[in-house]
């Protein structure tokens, strides 16, 4: 990275720091937040207190590493896919995660022990990038990869809707409909001590591939000749992304195209280098999320509007337009 780019790295990261602030400071009940942290750390019993620790700490910190975990895995897909289109949304990983995490729910396993649904969530992600591995071999071509990804989508959320139609009772159905939309809200400290562990794994292996990625945007045999084993780094890569898409499905559902939105938004500022891109798109994606998740709170209507749905929101006109400019090029 060079020394003229890391000044504004510092500045987006400056930029992650005040969205959690403003986040903290969002929300039904007005409340001072330095007041209601002086009150947490000299463990006063106060409302403030309990609001910050239980509500809003949680879910600024959950959209916080939620929005950075996301955008890294579609920085690393689009880099190891050598394809500027590839979202872990796009492709169906998130939703490949989402139905064995669903079957997980599904079957009350996750009550016996907590870590099974983080893990069918990685196992579901990891899974999905395998085939999608395996079609870029046979189908080559942008828009076949993301056809092939549309079909996966398609296919795994019939299955999640089919898992779905027998729930025990219309509560349970309710609820896990809301969580596949995506959102931070109704999450505690626990969540985040589930998601942070995989979270950090993931994104640590998809850092120390960023030369492996630079040299792979030159081709393969290119990739090859310079001394990077190929198969060592594909792995590395798809259990980083799998444990990235697994925590963050696992504890706020289905967000969709941040992983797509924040590597473009950002690709201008590190230049071809794909390797560069997954450190600026760590706060990239947390700045998106946070402040995706403070404006669904500040919409005035009868029920929050969930996080996925303004992303979602978000992301189709701009996945459209970036349709239209790779036509335009060709």
């Amino acid at each position: 990275m060079t020394r003229a780019a890391l000044p504004l790295l510092w500045l987006l990261w400056l930029l992650v720091l005040l969205l959690w602030l403003l986040e903290l400071e969002v929300g039904p009940a007005t409340i001072n937040v330095f007041t209601a942290l002086a009150d947490w750390i000299n463990n006063s019993d106060s409302v403030a207190r309990i609001i910050l620790q239980e509500v809003r700490v949680p879910r600024a910190l959950l959209a916080l590493l939620t929005g950075a975990s996301l955008a890294i895995s579609g920085a690393a897909l689009q880099g190891l896919l050598r394809n500027p289109l590839a979202s872990p949304d796009l492709l169906g990983i998130s939703q490949t995660a989402a139905l064995l995490a669903v079957c997980v729910l599904y079957f009350g396993w996750s009550q016996r022990a907590w870590w099974l649904l983080p893990l069918a969530a990685l196992l579901g992600a990891a899974l999905a990038v395998l085939l999608l591995l395996q079609l870029t071999r046979k189908l080559p071509g942008t828009h076949s990869l993301i056809l092939a990804g549309l079909a996966l989508t398609a296919l795994t959320s019939a299955l999640t809707t089919f898992a779905l139609s027998f729930a025990p009772n219309p509560y349970a159905l309710q609820e896990a409909y809301f969580w596949l939309l995506g959102s931070v809200a109704n999450r505690s400290l626990s969540d985040v001590a589930i998601a942070l562990p995989f979270m950090l794994l993931g994104s640590a292996l998809l850092l120390s591939c960023g030369r492996a990625l630079d040299a792979l945007s030159l081709g393969e045999d290119t990739a090859a000749s310079l001394g990077f084993p190929l198969a060592r780094y594909r792995w590395r890569l798809i259990i980083g992304v799998a444990c990235n898409i697994g925590a963050a499905v696992a504890v706020s559902g289905c967000i969709g195209f941040v992983g797509l939105i924040v590597p473009h938004l950002l690709r201008p500022l590190c230049g071809a280098q794909p390797g560069r891109l997954l450190w600026w798109s760590l706060p990239g994606g947390a700045a998106l999320v946070l402040l995706a998740d403070a404006l669904v709170q500040l919409v005035p209507a009868s029920q929050e509007l969930q996080l996925g749905v303004l992303t979602a929101l978000l992301g189709g006109p701009f996945f459209l337009l970036l349709l239209l400019q790779q036509r335009s090029e060709r």
